[in-house]
């Protein structure tokens, strides 16, 4: 949203008056132009009439709240309310606000329904005074048996109970209770995985294993199931997957047949499935479907089935057509698509016509559209926290489902940093909707005339015809469709099938192994240096102070008329347009090669790295999320169901400085950023290497003579940019620029060292050898440009000379990583301070001279401070 000064108008008295003020501001809320004055009205009465209207209900188990309307009928466009914001505040100060401001917090989690368990939760800690201990639990399943069975226990449940190893051992449950078939002990703190084997593998009709949330399967590799499996012959689930050994105990489990109050027998009898309608296997990680309990035969009245979330790839395609064809009254079903049953959910309705329902959406509906990709039942993300965690925190991860965000302009420029709300509890009860019966869109109202005096609200109104009772919906991606990615955005809110992005991931993750780019020959430079035919100075015209001021040799001389010049060095973009306002001409040299934004804007960076070179070590897994979301989504999962570190970091395609730079572990985090304007999503570099405890970087200077052939040069000079607090990864860090970011020369407190000080520190302190550590980072850096002119050799231009500035991190291991090349870099600190050569002699290099080997090693041929790459 931008809003444009109207200082001019004075206040707002009349409707005219306000379209005066509004008019740019209305056409983008989309309102329609018969509700303009009503807006008009109830903005200036500040009337929030929505109350009368609608009613809050809760749902999804008190998790979620919708909105319905309570009066008779609601005609489309027949009228609007406005809604007001609960909270709004600029990302870095999130979670300030949260812990400063008095009952910030409290609103926010009762509108976000994170109190919904502060009942449960009395009832817990009432419940927790008394809690039962292990043995106590033991007893009391013992005397149930006895009253309500035969006395033998199937079935326990040892869950939270804080038993550690000695514990558990002690328990002796194998002596005890020698027919049990299902065991839990989630929540535990078991961690020796030699005393788990050897008391779980005691019990040898055991069904159903759980160790969820133990300490132990963090520590264990895949050699602590192996040894379960086979001292378990019969065991048909482990942590809560199924295992091959699945049958019909497992099925059974997971249609409700068998559970803690029916936990069948080793010896259960035939046909147990029988009377099953409805199954969900979905989750179980079931590689192969087929076997002897999945049948028609065993469960002949099988109607609705969802198998959604396996891979089941060790059956084909056509294999399963078969099975399930054979289940003549299913009806509805549920699975991945794409998917064990190919990527076409036309395909699979023609195969299985038995089907009235696919993934929740009419069979009829699409075969008449031809849709293939289809899901109409995505369950919604709810909040999740724990007992422990602050408020503010909870908030903090929950707030994603609820934010919206506009920008402010006027007419000089453009706000940097995204405006995010939360609207009040009845417009936040609003839920989505594909097809939504209401639109909810933001609005400045200037009551002065002017930016000054904004107020900001959302304005609600009916786009169908409403009836009393109806839930009232709005279009969380409104305008977006799936030329912008909209099934894969809609993550963000809804668990959507894990197994596609996957897919998508896998198949790019292929593409970019498969690449490489074998190394340009370094040969002696051949450009040639650039003279006046008459032997006079170069003229050079800049727009950059430090250029200006330093560059003092004599084959140089600065000039005012760019027209006169013989070289422009500029921190403008010189296009086309600009040439002809200008008066430049093909004659002159300019400090800037064509189509250089494939290595200066971000998302473009990446792309010519990858179709070059594929994933080279130095480039952190990089995503352009207007193109690859789903491939992040799908390296997002695997990372998650691997236990990776899924800490990512995402950066504009064009901001410098760090401008709307977001570090995050939030997915739904990452997906609504992109609502910020475009951006690249990058996995963070979690374990840098340090400086004395904090983060830092380094600047190195390129400078380019010639792409074809690659013609370029490492400055002798480079600095370190260092963060201000001490490095950690706790998570309210992330909210702290001065932790994780390192440019503090806008406006913050600058420390810097010089570059000769900080390398004999740093050897000192990591007892490594910069040498080894500046060759790798040389090796990097004409890879990038080696990239650069492999894929884009339009970049070539023998009268563009040009200086990048190439930004580097180390990782804990002293590898280089890429983090961005910049355009016509920041020197300051390079004019500011004297330094000494790092290599060589050790020979001090003036920083009023920075400028002067700079020109002479571009336009003169010289190569002093600077070594060819």
């Amino acid at each position: 949203m931008s809003a444009t000064t109207a200082s001019t108008c004075g206040r707002i008295e009349t409707y005219e008056d306000f379209v005066k003020v509004h008019g740019l501001l209305l056409a983008a809320s989309g309102l329609p132009q018969s509700l303009h004055r009503k807006l008009f009205e109830k903005l200036t009465s500040e009337t929030f009439d929505g109350g009368a209207y609608f009613e809050i209900e809760p749902c999804e188990d008190g998790r979620q709240r919708r909105l319905l309307l309570t009066s008779d009928t609601m005609p489309k466009d027949s009228n609007v309310f406005l809604v007001d914001h609960a909270w709004t505040f600029r990302l870095p100060d999130a979670y300030k606000q949260l812990q400063e401001v008095p009952g910030l917090a409290q609103r926010m989690a009762a509108l976000m329904c994170l109190d919904v368990d502060n009942d449960a939760g009395l009832e817990e800690a009432v419940e927790n005074g008394g809690k039962m201990t292990a043995e106590e639990v033991l007893e009391s399943e013992i005397q149930n048996a006895k009253a309500n069975g035969d006395g033998v226990v199937r079935w326990l449940e040892l869950e939270e109970l804080e038993i550690d190893d000695n514990t558990f051992l002690s328990l002796d449950l194998s002596t005890k209770f020698p027919d049990l078939m299902a065991l839990s002990l989630c929540g535990n703190k078991l961690e020796n995985t030699e005393k788990l084997v050897q008391e779980v593998t005691k019990f040898k009709n055991l069904k159903a294993l759980w160790l969820n949330n133990n300490p132990v399967l963090e520590k264990s590799d895949g050699g602590m199931e192996d040894a379960i499996l086979r001292g378990c012959p019969k065991l048909e689930i482990y942590n809560s997957r199924f295992t091959r050994n699945f049958g019909e105990w497992a099925l059974g489990f997971c249609a409700d047949v068998y559970g803690k109050d029916n936990p069948g027998n080793s010896h259960h009898g035939d046909l147990a499935l029988q009377s099953v309608t409805s199954l969900d296997v979905s989750n179980r990680c079931i590689h192969n479907l087929i076997n002897k309990a999945f049948s028609p035969f065993e469960m002949p009245n099988l109607s609705h089935l969802n198998i959604r979330g396996n891979p089941i790839e060790e059956n084909s395609v056509s294999n399963l057509f078969g099975i399930l064809k054979a289940f003549y009254c299913l009806q509805s079903l549920e699975v991945d698509i794409p998917g064990p049953l190919g990527e076409s959910a036309v395909e699979i309705l023609e195969f299985l016509p038995t089907l009235s329902s696919l993934n929740g959406v009419d069979a009829s509906k699409i075969l008449e559209t031809e849709k293939h990709v289809v899901d109409s039942m995505l369950q919604p993300r709810l909040p999740e926290w724990s007992a422990e965690e602050p408020l503010a925190d909870c908030v903090l991860n929950a707030m994603w489902l609820y934010l919206m965000t506009y920008r402010l302009a006027d007419e000089e420029k453009l706000d940097e940093t995204p405006v995010w709300y939360v609207m009040d509890e009845l417009g936040s009860a609003l839920r989505h909707s594909d097809e939504p019966n209401f639109r909810v869109a933001p609005f400045l109202f200037m009551p002065e005339g002017n930016l000054a005096s904004a107020v900001s609200y959302s304005i609600l109104w009916p786009t169908q015809n409403v009836k009393k009772g109806e839930e009232c919906t709005r279009d969380y991606l409104f305008g977006i469709g799936e030329e912008k990615q909209r099934s894969a955005r809609l993550t963000a809110w809804f668990y959507t099938p894990q197994n596609y992005f996957i897919q998508e991931y896998e198949k790019h993750h292929n593409k970019l192994q498969s690449r490489s780019l074998p190394s340009l020959p370094i040969e002696s430079s051949l450009t040639s240096g650039v003279c006046c035919s008459d032997g006079s100075a170069l003229c050079v015209y800049t727009d950059i102070p430090q250029v200006e001021e330093f560059l003092t040799r004599p084959e140089f001389v600065i000039t005012n008329e760019p027209k006169d010049a013989d070289i422009i060095w500029t921190s403008m973009q010189v296009d086309e347009e600009m040439k002809k306002v200008v008066g430049i001409t093909d004659q002159q040299y300019v400090n800037q090669f064509p189509f250089e934004a494939c290595l200066v804007m971000k998302h473009h960076l990446a792309d010519t790295i990858q179709k070059a070179q594929g994933s080279p070590g130095w480039l952190q897994p990089t995503y352009n999320l207007e193109t690859h979301l789903s491939q992040l989504i799908g390296d997002y999962c695997l990372r998650k169901r691997d236990g990776l570190n899924n800490l990512w970091i995402l950066k504009p395609w064009n901001m410098a400085r760090t401008i709307d730079t977001t570090v995050t572990d939030n997915l739904s985090t990452i997906i609504r950023l992109m609502e910020t304007g475009p951006k690249i999503c990058q996995k963070y570099i979690e374990h840098p290497a340090l400086f004395q405890g904090k983060k830092f970087d380094l600047r190195y200077i390129i400078l380019v003579r010639s792409i074809t052939p690659l013609d370029i040069f490492l400055s002798d000079v480079f600095w370190v940019r260092l963060a201000n607090n001490p490095y950690t990864l706790e998570k309210h860090s992330l909210f702290e620029y001065e932790t994780h970011f390192t440019v503090m020369n806008y406006g913050r407190r600058l420390n810097h060292i010089n570059t000769p000080e900080f390398v004999r520190e740093f050897e000192k302190e990591h007892q490594v050898k910069w040498l080894d550590i500046h060759q790798r980072v040389k090796t990097m850096i004409r890879s990038v440009f080696e990239s650069a002119a492999a894929v884009h050799p339009e970049m070539h231009d023998t009268k563009s000379r040009a200086m990048y500035g190439v930004d580097v991190m180390l990782d804990g291991s002293f590898q280089p990583k890429l983090l961005e090349v910049t355009y016509c870099p920041d020197c300051m600190r390079a004019c500011k301070y004297n330094t000494e050569a790092i290599f060589g002699g050790g020979e001090v290099i003036r920083g009023r001279d920075f400028f002067n080997f700079v020109f002479g090693c571009l336009f003169l041929n010289e190569n002093v401070h600077a070594s060819q790459l």
